[in-house]
């Protein structure tokens, strides 16, 4: 049941982008969005697939991942899953979606931020050396 649930936003982002996908027009933001929601929802799979049990819905300081998408990004599931579903939501609201994604952006800054200060009291130095070297 836990890694069911651990992957039940994927699950849910994929049923929507199919039902989206099958019901929308085939205008310009639909193939746009297609193609982003393509080329970003493996790297969102990869990078939830890295975090392993180190995932969790609140911010948790299990293990500090630095291996693979997380060698050069420190929230790559924020920025895979949140470009994700603006493709998504560009298929299924056009452009305006774009207003959606200023919000969400918002939102997972906030969340990264909590995240990362979890993080910082768990690890320390070793994890503000990793800070300092990688973008968001």
């Amino acid at each position: 049941m836990k890694t069911v649930l651990r992957w039940l936003d994927i699950v849910v982002y994929l049923a929507f982008l199919a039902f989206v996908v099958l019901l929308s027009p085939r205008v310009t933001p639909w193939y746009v969005g297609l193609c982003l929601s393509a080329a970003d929802v493996p790297l969102w799979f990869v990078a939830r697939w890295q975090l392993g049990a180190s995932f969790s819905v609140r911010p948790d300081a299990r293990q500090l991942v630095t291996r693979g998408l997380y060698s050069k990004l420190r929230h790559p599931v924020y920025v895979f899953g949140s470009l994700a579903w603006l493709g998504a939501l560009l298929v299924l609201l056009g452009w305006s979606a774009l207003l959606i994604r200023l919000v969400v952006v918002v939102i997972e800054v906030g969340r990264a931020r909590r995240e990362e200060r979890v993080l910082a009291e768990a690890f320390g130095a070793e994890y503000e050396a990793y800070r300092s070297r990688k973008w968001f």
